[in-house]
């Protein structure tokens, strides 16, 4: 999942800045043995340098660490990068020296060090400049944006969208402000964005609209019952900002859910309440492994797509391939693809089998649904392969390997508050609920459970188990 918070890409940059420090290492060696003027030209065969370049790996893996280089692409500006990139080569240094006393290793070209440095630090800041551009670039065009709803439309919301607005590249989005008094519905605030709604219409907007993120620019003690509204958003898996003054021991609320801390938002010191799993580098790390393996099982599975395309071609009349409008990331909607197992008229046939569904809540089942194509889509949804067409779904972002199951927007409006919470992370092919025993007699509530246990207990190996598990479940056939 691409969410651009926190540390984007921790794991990844770990990689790729040790393999620029050990690169640059190399390079200092052979600048210091082969292109220098004559009279400072060669190295001695002692020390061992190659039992030096392993030592600055382990000393710059700790020193990277220590110093805290891995910020977010999003919320950070450039210049930070650079302070934390000399910060922790530095640190490298000086405890590498340490290590070269401790383990007697003497006769170390100062210079090679002093070239090494110099490149080391070079190279780092081009790798995360270039990071940082591309980054910027793509959101500036639409892409991995985020939407925020901030509440206040005094002085605090004004330096709030003017952050936001004067940081275009973070991909933040100001969807408008909220206030106390329905009156100032309609007033102005600061470059173009005006008021649209009071606090009263907090939940009904939330439900109606995508939402990525909550503003509080305004003294939460303004707010009546604004532990409530705080509440109202964990449950609903919204993430919180709030600008000083600190007062959430004053309001006596503890988030039940949230992780919270102290997060910098474009220049502006807030408070962070998050429901989402924290570590955005594993989140990374996921979403480019749904890329990469969604590409390679697309390819695998285009002689299957053929074979499948033609028995409900044969069977049926109608297209090869259901499109119907789901949700997805806090509310976003899009397109999903499955292969038809139903005759071609099968959502107008649905009214009249309203009496016969079988499931609680807003979800729709029927155990002999008389719309299934024979033969063709029953074994298609006993194996679960009519989901496959989701691969297109997941290489085009909207969905993920492994997550909860995208609802229509017709089921979502039935949701209770700390069911929506299952929209915080992006949907997924499979999750607990397609590997339960006898799924499709759970009841609805312990369904959304269900979810909301993958995203508060969310691990990339679980991810793994899932997707193992899930293999067992299609060779079983036990869908429905």
């Amino acid at each position: 999942m691409l969410r651009g918070r926190g540390e984007l890409t921790t794991r990844v940059q770990k990689t790729l800045d040790l393999v620029i420090t050990a690169l640059s290492f190399i390079a200092a060696y052979h600048i210091k043995n082969f292109f220098l003027p004559t009279s400072l030209r060669g190295l001695s065969s002692n020390p061992n340098y190659y039992i030096v370049l392993l030592l600055i790996i382990i000393v710059w893996y700790i020193s990277f660490a220590w110093m805290g280089m891995y910020i977010s692409y999003r919320e950070s500006q450039f210049w930070q990068f650079f302070v934390r990139i000399t910060k922790s080569v530095l640190l490298g240094v000086v405890i590498l020296s340490i290590s070269l006393y401790v383990f007697h290793i003497q006769g170390i070209s100062r210079m090679l060090v002093g070239i090494f440095i110099f490149l080391n630090i070079l190279l780092l800041t081009a790798s995360k400049y270039i990071i940082y551009i591309g980054l910027k670039r793509l959101r500036a065009r639409g892409i991995n944006t985020r939407n925020v709803l901030i509440i206040g439309s005094r002085e605090r919301a004004v330096d709030a969208v003017k952050s936001i607005e004067n940081n275009r590249g973070s991909g933040y989005k100001v969807l408008g402000c909220f206030d106390l008094d329905e009156a100032t519905i309609g007033k102005p605030v600061v470059n173009g964005h005006q008021v649209i709604g009071c606090m009263a219409g907090l939940e009904a907007y939330l439900k109606d609209n995508v939402v990525d993120e909550l503003l509080f620019a305004m003294p939460l003690k303004l707010i009546e019952n604004a532990a409530e509204y705080l509440s109202m958003a964990e449950s609903m898996g919204v993430k919180v900002r709030i600008i000083p003054d600190w007062q959430l021991d004053k309001l006596m609320y503890r988030p039940g859910i949230a992780n919270i801390r102290i997060e910098d938002f474009l220049g502006l010191h807030t408070l962070a309440l998050q429901t989402t799993p924290p570590n955005e580098a594993k989140l990374f790390i996921k979403a480019v492994g749904d890329h990469v393996v969604a590409l390679i099982m697309m390819v695998l599975c285009l002689p299957l797509f053929v074979l499948v395309g033609l028995a409900i071609k044969l069977v049926s009349k109608g297209p090869v391939f259901f499109r119907q409008e789901r949700l997805g990331l806090n509310g976003r909607k899009f397109i999903l693809y499955k292969f038809r197992t139903m005759v071609n008229d099968a959502d107008a046939l649905k009214q009249e089998l309203t009496l016969m569904n079988e499931a609680d809540g807003p979800a729709f089942k029927i155990k002999d649904d008389p719309r299934i194509i024979p033969w063709v889509g029953t074994f298609l949804r006993k194996t679960s392969l009519d989901e496959l067409p989701q691969l297109i779904n997941v290489i085009k972002g909207e969905m993920s390997l492994v997550g909860p199951r995208p609802p229509i927007p017709s089921e979502v409006t039935e949701y209770s508050i700390w069911q929506r919470r299952r929209l915080s992370m992006k949907p997924g092919l499979t999750c607990y609920w397609q590997i339960a025993p006898q799924r499709n007699d759970m009841r609805f509530d312990e369904w959304m459970r269900l979810d909301l246990q993958y995203i508060d207990t969310w691990s990339l190996f679980n991810d793994l188990r899932l997707l193992l598990l899930t293999v067992r479940v299609v060779l079983m056939g036990s869908g429905r």
